[in-house]
């Protein structure tokens, strides 16, 4: 089930390869395309009319679910969820409040400079469907938003076939307090939270993960609003030594096969013997679950054992290969952290496998993946504030600064912006006589 890559011979990172998919074909865009149009010229009725592809049409014809249909969803669900619940609440709002920005001014004898940080007024959350429930990704895109600040959430949910969304995704809206939820989803969900509609108030950013068609429709409102990074597909990289269990090992590319098609599942060692007992138990593993057949697609599909020299060379290959999750599953895990570079959220040593960092690590489950953990991070605080600049002046500072500005404005053929300073020098025009 794992495709074998042998790069012990190699000085450079072994290359391992993506599953490719033809989700983002010209086809798909035209059809994304013509359904962010049709929202945002038709509003809720467009919306209430696509299925598959938006929303299933809600009950009553209505988009926003009831607010007491909200509040009493804590009590439609198992004690045992709403206690799980409130822990990744309760930890990952600690991380999130270390994470808050302070603003500051540097104040000089004549002038000030610095910065101010403010929140977003109004952010969108769209919660994913397809396979399962994910109440916690509520709880993942909410909870950072509110330490940040913001006081409008919108959050957009998948309907099941009644119109209905499920309980456990209300609940956990019901405990971080948003009343705000709508029955949409997929790319007409992000067309009426970006443009607005006589049932759905726009907002300034959409935050969530979906299919390829949301993340299509998240391209085409980007501008118009802000987005957070194009998701891609569930991915693991496990680095292990030879003391690794392999049955765990399997257990851990099961785990993360259960997310779907499209996602990659690799293990990294320098233990050959490891990799063909992992190979194996894997067959047990897959067998056993009640999902077989789907899960031994997705790790065919997406599945590598990587063999490579030494642990440098399998932080060499997983920096390049920049995975979503990575598990350090050895016996110094923390030995290795500092060489690790490029990795959406790192599980350190043998008893932190990333189903914890899923639900209640106390870090964020919504991770860069495709390989943009080499330029992008998780979703945190930092992604609903905005900061601004601030510039203050005294008039010394302008005339001490003023020849720097305007030897920039004549190499730059800009007279205007030397006049605005020159103006204000002369104490004849500093107010309007009038």
């Amino acid at each position: 089930m794992l495709e074998v890559l042998d790069g012990r011979a190699q000085m450079t990172p072994v290359h391992i390869p993506r599953p490719r998919h033809m989700g983002s074909t010209a086809a798909a865009q035209a059809k994304v395309a013509a359904i962010v149009e049709d929202v945002r010229a038709r509003g809720d009725e467009a919306i209430l009319s696509y299925g598959e592809s938006g929303a299933a049409p809600a009950s009553g014809g209505a988009l926003r679910v009831p607010e007491n249909v909200v509040s009493r969803a804590p009590s439609m669900v198992r004690p045992e969820f709403m206690d799980a619940l409130e822990v990744m609440v309760e930890r990952l709002r600690r991380t999130c409040e270390r994470q808050l920005e302070q603003g500051w001014l540097d104040r000089g004898p004549d002038e000030v400079v610095g910065e101010i940080v403010r929140p977003l007024r109004r952010i969108g959350v769209h919660v994913p469907g397809g396979r399962a429930v994910y109440p916690s990704s509520v709880v993942m895109c909410v909870t950072p938003a509110q330490v940040a600040g913001v006081e409008g959430i919108a959050v957009a949910a998948p309907p099941d076939d009644t119109g209905e969304v499920a309980e456990p995704v209300l609940a956990a809206c019901a405990l971080l307090g948003v009343s705000e939820v709508y029955r949409m989803s997929g790319a007409a969900a992000i067309a009426g939270l970006a443009h607005g509609t006589a049932s759905v108030r726009p907002v300034e950013k959409i935050v969530g993960r979906g299919d390829t068609h949301v993340t299509l429709a998240k391209r085409l409102v980007r501008g118009w609003i802000d987005t957070d990074a194009d998701p891609g597909a569930a991915e693991l990289a496990i680095i292990a030594d030879g003391r690794a269990a392999p049955r765990i090992l399997a257990a851990d590319l099961v785990a993360q096969a259960e997310h779907g098609p499209n996602g990659a599942h690799v293990l990294i060692t320098w233990d050959a013997v490891l990799a063909d007992r992992v190979i194996s138990e894997l067959d047990l593993e897959v067998a056993a679950h009640e999902r077989s057949d789907d899960i031994e697609n997705a790790l065919i599909e997406g599945g590598a054992a990587v063999l490579v020299r030494d642990l440098d060379h399998a932080l060499d290959t997983a920096n390049a290969f920049a995975p979503e999750h990575l598990q350090l599953h050895l016996e110094e895990a923390f030995g290795a952290i500092d060489k690790v570079r490029n990795a959406g959220s790192v599980h350190v040593g043998p008893f932190s496998p990333a189903p914890v960092g899923d639900y209640v690590g106390g870090t964020n489950h919504v991770l860069p993946s495709g390989g943009s953990a080499r330029w992008s991070s998780g979703l945190s605080v930092r992604d609903f504030v905005k900061r601004t600049y601030v510039t203050g002046l005294e008039v010394s500072a302008l005339e001490r600064l003023a020849p720097h500005v305007e030897a920039m404005a004549e190499t730059e053929g800009l007279p205007g912006h030397a006049r605005a300073l020159h103006l204000r020098m002369d104490p004849s025009h500093r107010r309007d006589p009038n």
